[in-house]
């Protein structure tokens, strides 16, 4: 059931609330004040029942969203620092502080599933708008990267012991019993997979790989005997599928808790392989926000991207953008819906002196989206996801950009506000003026 806030009774006069506390300079406490907190309770009222037990504020539960990634935290230790930081409870909408945790940190999972995808985007849109104008661009910037995913570095062997310890729970859980569980053989080989890179371990090592993968479809296939027909069937046509992949084979399986993530190989020096999902992003050429970000399951052409985020970014501003700099990943038409389409590229010869400084100027701003990735990932919990599902790589994407452009809004109130202090101080202190001689 929604939460309905109760009027507050009579204060005390020796208990000042936290707006009279709290430093009003503090771009944390401006943010609050500024934020349009309506948009969020209108727009998830519909996702509340009118029966059961009363909800938390939608208000309070969005900031823990963002406060968890603007500080680059998780569930638990945001709940658990909100109870220490008077300005976070400020923001959550709260007079007076507070001694006892807001939430439990699982109610932060239950709100991520109940707004969606959809929610997120409003988040989203939300923080793009707080710039104002400045987010109506013609001219915006877009690239493409890779949000990776928190599983370990897959290996056949790794998900062969996965598959059968996935298995002896299963077969536990459903009162199923096994022939052989294979646990000391299964210590065994384990131990002879170490070391399996070196010339004479090599043999070994293979060997005890090749008796892992036996072991693991031994198994798999006394459950699809013992087990009624139907149950389980997707996890043990998962367990399959991994038995009987191949090296070369495509839409391979990397994980059986993630199987929708995906390798991608894009020539970086320190990282060969990464492993996760495809996002796409648009940042306005001039003010630098984020007003744009898609997640995708699938492993697409970087080009093939680009209709998705103009429409988001068209439905988040108000105004479609007309030039898009582009990076020779998106070798594409140079018109998409109208929009412009601009890649580096060798200008023709002779080329005017004009054409060649405008040129140099939009690709300069082309790489500014660079640096924006890079602090996405590792300020804002871009560079591994620890939410699950295709579901949680949306979320995460479109919440790590939304705090990112608050905490650019808060950037940039603290420097008009050190920019009038600054004025302020030049028109009431006179200049000092030399001595005469």
């Amino acid at each position: 059931m929604k939460n309905t806030p109760s009027p507050s009774g009579q204060r005390s006069f020796l208990m000042p609330t936290l707006r009279e506390q709290l430093d009003p300079r503090q771009p944390l406490r401006q943010m609050a004040e500024r934020m349009p907190w309506a948009t969020f309770e209108e727009a998830f009222a519909g996702l509340y029942s009118g029966e059961g037990r009363p909800a938390k504020p939608v208000r309070l539960m969005v900031s823990l969203l963002l406060l968890k990634q603007m500080f680059n935290l998780g569930d638990e230790t945001v709940v658990a620092q909100w109870v220490q930081n008077p300005y976070w409870q400020f923001l959550s909408g709260f007079e007076d502080f507070q001694w006892k945790l807001p939430c439990d940190p699982s109610d932060l999972v239950y709100f991520r599933q109940r707004i969606g995808e959809e929610g997120a985007q409003l988040i989203l849109a939300v923080s793009a708008q707080m710039h104002g104008s400045a987010v109506r661009e013609e001219t915006v910037v877009v690239d493409t990267t890779i949000q990776e995913k928190d599983i370990t570095h897959p290996v056949d062997s790794k998900l062969h012991v996965r598959i059968i310890e996935h298995c002896r729970r299963l077969a536990q859980k459903e009162g199923i019993p096994l022939r052989r569980s294979y646990r000391r053989t299964l210590k065994s080989l384990r131990w002879q997979l170490r070391g399996g890179t070196s010339k004479k371990a090599i043999k070994r090592a293979r060997r005890a790989q090749r008796s892992i993968k036996s072991i693991a479809g031994r198994l798999v296939r006394e459950l699809e005997r013992k087990l009624p027909e139907g149950r389980h069937a997707e996890k043990l046509a998962l367990y399959h599928r991994v038995l009987t992949q191949q090296r070369g084979d495509k839409d391979k399986i990397y994980s059986l808790h993630e199987p929708h993530v995906k390798c991608f190989g894009k020539g970086k020096a320190h990282k060969k392989y990464e492993f996760g999902n495809k996002v796409a992003l648009i940042v306005g050429a001039k003010s630098g926000v984020i007003t744009a970000a898609e997640s995708f399951e699938e492993n697409l052409y970087d080009a093939r991207t680009l209709p998705a985020v103009l429409e988001q970014a068209e439905a988040n501003t108000g105004v479609r953008p007309v030039t898009v700099l582009a990076d020779r990943g998106f070798r594409c038409p140079r018109q998409i819906g109208g929009t412009e389409i601009i890649m580096p590229q060798a200008e023709p010869w002779p080329a005017g002196k004009a054409e060649r400084k405008r040129r140099h100027h939009q690709n300069s701003r082309r790489v500014s989206i660079e640096p924006r990735i890079g602090h996405l990932k590792t300020d804002f919990r871009l560079g591994r996801n620890f939410l699950r599902g295709v579901l949680g790589d949306s979320l995460n994407l479109l919440l790590a950009c939304a705090a990112s452009n608050l905490r650019k809004w808060m950037r940039l109130f603290s420097l008009f506000v050190a920019f009038l202090l600054r004025q302020l101080r030049a028109l009431l202190l006179p200049t000092p003026t030399p001595n005469a001689a």
